[in-house]
């Protein structure tokens, strides 16, 4: 497939085509590769992401998940008018919709990204947000930069070093500070990935840590996503130095029809899809 072909109107073009003939596995995948592959996979498929995704993401909505959740109505970040005046970094924001809907309630978001081609689509919608290209697990930024962080299915879920990247937003957040951030579902892990009945039953232990990889023929990650339990999580926030003030499990709402990947109508009534984690810096 070429990506130009199936790029939105108005974006960028890439040389680089998605590899189609990806092995997946599940092994071990150190920081440092699971940091090139989230890179490149991400740059590669940026374009067909949007594609698909962005009529539903919007160009400046937040939307926590799958399921549609909107911080318009859920409010984990606080109220909206709260919002006015903050520095809220946006940790692997894509196109930065979520930072527009933050800066149209009066904050001062910064997107932030691991995929200069995420960045590109960011730049194409426009708004004017500042935007940062940079590793979760090394933020480019003083400390005590900011009063929130976010990521709606954003960098946490392909980090080998999960505490780490707790630690470096602790630094980064101000006393008080919350940190927002939403994964798939840790027990979504035991089950296919398939939308319809087949996914529907438990085909995986829920306790296999070991990281689900796609590699090319010669063996490298060219994606890489990492699983935890949904109490390796919750310590994960802990040893980061935050405390855990809610664990929202968004169910799916009657208005979604759409199906994605292992998400779907049948599957989002029956099992949860999405972990949101709203935590503060102790």
């Amino acid at each position: 497939m070429n990506q130009e072909d199936d790029a939105p109107e108005g974006a960028y073009t890439a040389d680089p085509a998605p590899l189609d003939d990806a092995e997946a596995t599940r092994r071990d995948a150190g920081e440092a590769e699971s940091s090139r592959a989230s890179r490149s996979w991400w740059d590669r498929n940026a374009d067909e992401y949007q594609s698909e995704h962005g009529a539903f993401l919007g160009d400046d909505r937040f939307v926590w998940g799958p399921e549609g959740l909107d911080e318009a109505d859920a409010a984990l970040l606080g109220p909206a008018a709260s919002l006015k005046d903050k520095d809220v970094l946006e940790i692997g924001a894509g196109a930065a919709q979520c930072s527009r809907w933050l800066a149209a309630q009066g904050a001062r978001p910064v997107a932030l990204d691991l995929s200069h081609r995420q960045l590109q689509h960011a730049l194409r919608i426009g708004d004017g947000i500042p935007l940062v290209e940079a590793d979760a697990g090394r933020l480019p930024f003083r400390d005590a930069s900011f009063d929130l962080a976010c990521s709606a299915y954003g960098a946490v879920p392909f980090v080998a070093d999960p505490v780490g990247v707790m630690r470096e937003v602790h630094r980064v957040l101000r006393p008080g500070g919350r940190w927002v951030f939403s994964v798939t579902h840790p027990l979504r892990w035991a089950f296919p990935d398939e939308p319809g009945p087949e996914g529907l039953t438990v085909c995986a232990s829920y306790f296999d840590r070991t990281p689900y990889v796609e590699q090319d023929e010669q063996g490298r990650a060219v994606y890489v996503e990492h699983h935890r339990t949904l109490g390796d999580r919750v310590r994960d926030v802990v040893a980061g130095g935050f405390r855990l003030l809610d664990l929202v499990e968004p169910e799916w709402p009657e208005w979604n029809g759409q199906e994605w990947g292992g998400w779907s109508p049948l599957r989002g009534n029956l099992i949860p899809g999405t972990a949101i984690f709203v935590c503060e810096r102790a």
